[in-house]
């Protein structure tokens, strides 16, 4: 009897997504050193964006918290049309050059790329790609093997995605509940997600945040009122503004959101989700101010988690522009103007910053997703 060493044996343990396509480019790397990252993009079909998430390659990413329309991208546009896989053996001939993604890879030094689309059911969702710093290295037997990785990588995105849909869909089929019964309507949770994820590309070089953080806190930010299911509908729905006892009840929705985001993780087996704690973090402390006198808990400052102070600008800015029972929207202009008085006293500044050094993305989001009167 002989013993072996999984090369993928990483891929059984409870690590994060990120860890895995690193033990897997490892594996690629033994069969194919030429090889010399492995990376992921997102597809946004709402909007067209493509979105990097994952790469291989440590500190040296050409495209770090990047984003573009895929009608910019027409040789990938072409792969989500065909279906097929794109093979270019010689960057320097590559008819891309002049599209910022293209000048940025280019710049790296790859002479070559792999790219294949990754669908789940039937449905695109995003790119891999293998970039190589030798040309001419992707004949057929090289890219049969390639394409079983690339099939292992996307179903691992593909877990951890899906492990994240499931969460959502739990909070959503929980008996009319969230955005279902709270007036803020699924296009405010469609704008403040975005907004948040506006926020958090500005700062990412100042708060060293990596795609994959920046990717999480977009699917996780419209989770951050689910604690609204606890709160009685005649508090809910009430169309004038709440009195005193009528707002402390309406606060303790904070903390019935982290009890719950940790009851649906234990019932629906989600714990080991990448970043939960994050997840938890939005849902208990979006409410916090910088002053120390925001809610459930009274911290201040850095005390703060950064993606609750990031959840907290996105949600404060779409509830001012937004329209209530209550009140009528207001104007961008005005909502800015807000938003620099709350800077630094209970909103973050660098997040407000961030929003408003981003005006026109902002106006696109609210031009895509607008309100629906009729649902």
């Amino acid at each position: 009897m002989t013993t072996h060493s999984d090369a993928l044996e990483e891929l059984n343990q409870l690590v994060p997504l990120q860890d895995k396509l690193y033990a897997t480019h490892k594996s690629i790397s033994h069969l194919f050193p030429f090889i010399v990252r492995v990376a992921i993009a997102i597809y946004d079909p709402e909007t067209d964006v493509l979105k990097t998430y994952l790469h291989s390659s440590g500190d040296d990413n050409p495209l770090a918290n990047y984003q573009s329309q895929i009608d910019d991208a027409p040789s990938l546009k072409k792969i989500l049309e065909t279906g097929l896989p794109r093979v270019i053996n010689n960057m320097l001939t590559f008819e891309g050059e002049g599209r910022e993604h293209t000048r940025r890879i280019g710049r790296q030094g790859y002479a070559a790329s792999y790219t294949m689309p990754m669908f789940n059911n039937g449905i695109f969702f995003g790119f891999i790609f293998f970039n190589s710093d030798k040309k001419n290295v992707f004949d057929d037997n090289t890219l049969r093997q390639i394409d079983m990785y690339g099939h292992l990588i996307s179903l691992m995105v593909i877990n951890e995605i899906t492990a994240i849909s499931v969460l959502t869909a739990a909070v959503k089929t929980t008996g009319n509940i969230t955005h279902m019964r709270d007036p803020e309507t699924g296009s405010h949770l469609d704008r403040m997600s975005r907004y948040c994820r506006l926020i958090a590309n500005s700062i990412a070089d100042k708060y060293q945040l990596d795609d994959d953080y920046i990717e999480h806190i977009f699917m996780f930010s419209p989770l951050h009122d689910i604690g609204k299911i606890g709160i009685p509908d005649e508090i809910l729905f009430k169309p004038d503004e709440l009195n005193d006892n009528e707002v402390e009840v309406m606060h303790t929705h904070a903390n019935l959101g982290k009890r719950m985001v940790d009851e649906i993780l234990a019932n629906f087996g989600l714990e080991n989700i990448e970043h939960v704690d994050m997840l938890r973090n939005i849902a208990e402390f979006h409410h916090e101010s910088l002053n120390g006198h925001g809610y459930p808990s009274g911290i201040k400052g850095e005390q703060i988690p950064l993606e609750a102070r990031i959840v907290a600008v996105a949600d404060v800015f779409d509830a001012l522009t937004s329209a209530r029972p209550y009140k009528n929207a207001w104007s961008n202009e005005d909502a800015i103007g807000e938003l620099k008085k709350l800077a630094g006293e209970k909103l973050d500044r660098d997040c407000v910053n961030a929003l408003i050094q981003n005006l026109d993305k902002v106006e696109l989001i609210q031009e895509q997703f607008r309100e629906d009167i009729y649902g």
